[in-house]
């Protein structure tokens, strides 16, 4: 039974059937040539063994249709290759070896190259798809999920599905047309002797489906620890600083030496099981071979109707016909594997995405009166709620901000205004339209966030902060810069706003980095700022230049603030409060410090001494 997965690759195959169709052809030219080259045997040996113009044997009045084609062929061999003296003959049948080869060669080499751009563009397609779908998958997926897992799908199971894309359409059908052929040209020296050997295939073929299964099946299991593999690797180097800093070097390799242990195990026990696949075909074909070599010796030596002629013809068709079946059986081996990575690579593919466009979606035109949070309710896991029942209100211009302890919800909840989440229950509203309501791109367009987690990418500066505008805008990149309070670092740069900042921006310090995600957010020139404790992490030089650009770019915006200094945030114009997903309190710093609730608590925790109201803690 042929898989869903298989079916899928061969789908996308079609989608190039023109080029689909070259191959084929070249595949059909080169089983054709290939058959032509193992015929000249015939004429070959007739000469060899008559050393003149040999003729056809006479035909029983009894020859059926085999018999009288193989006399047709011999006599036209006869005609062609033998006019003239045997060395001219002689010289005929090699100069048609030669030419004959060349031709293969010339088809063969065609065959390749158009196979490998058929192949190439196949897998460029999955792996386009792949990477265009997962960007349209939730931050709640991607939650449950270690980057290096989805590394390694994008990565070696699609490099294992090539070897099936590759048996699918090149291998298989050009196996397949030279066992045709070379069936052909042995039945057409002896359908007896042929019909002998068919016996050992019946056998061959349960064998190798039972070998196929299990190749399948601890094939995934390769694939799931190659996945664990690259998790580890890419988790180690992601965090070299913390390993080099906690003296986790040892531990690190220790961890990593175990998991590929485990990987070996399991390639080791596929790789096992798929050799057996190729000897197995070449011992069944070893005893047919056998029973042929007895069975038709006997026939040439009695003189019973085989000559020896087309005995050799028959021979040397067996011994070619080995390659091709013992090629069929490898086949097997890479379309099971291939099934396995391939199922995985789907799985990714099948996945709906929950954030998408709602049918009949209207373009954000942009913020008139407020943002509101109406009874919404989120959860990651089932029974896990991060947050439930809020009602919120963000006016237009506003600077809002969310404090509370660790995991009360804060990100989740501007994460919500991005549409990187959608409400389990609730709405969250623009003018009283729901989120789900507007188109995504347009309502991202018009936020500018800024975390705590400075995300660069290893290109250049100017890069960076125009990202995802491709045609940047230099006037605009600098004016974000100055703004930002990046320009002068940036000029003192090697290549100032060309200089490439590494992975991750590694060649910056914190402050930079985080002043680059501020000028980035400028360019974008949003309506609406979220800045997810974006200064959290900086010494006090670094924070006070990050502020003041913050302070700048926050004028005349509505923005939210999740602030984990509290000094940072008392000149909003309201401080929301939560605590377990929940908003306990609203209000300005003073009258929160008034009530004496858990903004107050977590202000004298912070500050180290009571406050009161007008005061602050700096």
């Amino acid at each position: 039974m042929i898989s869903d997965a298989k079916i899928r690759l061969l789908r996308r195959v079609m989608r190039h059937g023109r080029l689909l169709a070259v191959v084929f052809a070249f595949t059909f030219l080169y089983a054709l040539v290939s058959g032509v080259s193992l015929g000249m045997i015939l004429p070959f040996v007739d000469l060899l063994f008559s050393g003149q113009e040999p003729g056809p044997p006479p035909l029983s009045e009894t020859a059926g249709v085999l018999e009288r084609l193989r006399h047709d062929i011999q006599g036209a061999a006869v005609a062609w290759f033998f006019a003239g003296e045997p060395r001219d003959a002689l010289g005929r049948i090699c100069g048609f070896l030669v030419a004959a080869f060349a031709v293969k060669g010339i088809f063969g080499f065609l065959l390749a190259v158009f196979s490998v751009t058929l192949e190439e563009r196949v897998l460029k397609d999955l792996r386009d798809d792949l990477f265009v779908h997962l960007q349209g998958l939730s931050m709640r997926w991607f939650s449950g999920r270690r980057a290096g897992e989805l590394l390694s799908r994008a990565t070696n199971d699609v490099a294992v599905v090539r070897k099936a894309v590759s048996s699918l359409y090149r291998s298989l059908p050009r196996d397949v047309l030279l066992v045709i052929v070379y069936l052909g040209i042995v039945f057409l020296a002896s359908w007896r002797l042929a019909l002998l050997c068919l016996i050992v295939f019946p056998l061959l073929a349960a064998i190798i489906a039972l070998i196929g299964r299990r190749i399948r099946r601890h094939s995934s299991r390769a694939q799931a620890h190659m996945g664990d593999l690259s998790s580890v690797f890419q988790e180690t180097i992601g965090g070299i600083r913390v390993v080099k800093a906690f003296g986790g070097e040892d531990f690190s390799a220790r961890r990593f030496l175990r998991v590929t242990e485990t990987y070996l195990r399991s390639i080791v026990r596929l790789r096992r099981i798929a050799s057996l696949a190729s000897p197995t075909a070449e011992m069944m074909g070893a005893v047919g071979a056998v029973i042929v070599l007895w069975a038709g010796g006997n026939q040439v030596l009695g003189g019973t109707g085989l000559s020896a002629t087309w005995f050799v013809i028959f021979l040397a068709a067996m011994v070619s016909l080995m390659q091709p079946v013992r090629g069929l059986t490898q086949i097997h081996t890479h379309l099971q594997e291939g099934d396995a990575a391939a199922a995985r690579v789907f799985e990714i593919l099948d996945t709906p995405p929950r954030i998408r466009d709602r049918e009949g979606a209207r373009t954000f035109e942009g913020l008139r009166d407020a943002i509101r949070f109406e009874n919404v309710s989120f959860e990651y896991d089932p029974d896990l709620p991060v947050i439930h029942g809020v009602d919120l209100v963000i006016g237009r211009g506003e600077v809002v901000a969310l404090v509370g302890p660790s995991g009360a919800g804060k990100s989740t909840l501007v994460d919500l205004i991005a549409r990187f989440h959608d409400p389990d229950s609730g709405r969250v509203t623009m003018d009283g339209v729901d989120l789900r309501d507007l188109r995504i791109d347009s309502l991202r367009r018009r936020l500018g966030i800024v975390t705590q987690e400075t995300i660069l990418f290893h290109d250049t500066i100017q890069a960076n902060i125009a990202y995802a505008d491709p045609d940047p805008d230099e006037s605009r990149v600098i004016a974000a810069a100055r703004a930002a309070n990046a320009h002068e670092f940036i000029e003192a740069g090697p290549q100032g706003y060309h200089t490439v900042i590494g992975d991750r921006g590694l060649r910056l310090s914190g402050g930079e980095r985080q002043r680059l995600s501020i000028a980035r957010a400028i360019y974008r020139n949003p309506e609406i700022l979220i800045f997810d404790e974006a200064t959290s992490s900086l010494d006090s030089e670094s924070e006070s230049k990050v502020q003041e650009a913050i302070d700048r770019l926050m004028q005349g915006r509505t923005t939210v603030v999740i602030a984990h200094r509290l000094s940072t945030i008392r000149h909003a114009d309201r401080i929301a409060v939560l605590e377990r997903g929940r908003v306990v309190e609203i209000g300005t710093h003073d009258e929160l410090l008034v009530r004496g609730g858990l903004y107050a608590r977590l202000c004298e925790r912070q500050f180290a001494v009571p406050l009161a109201p007008g005061k602050t803690g700096t």
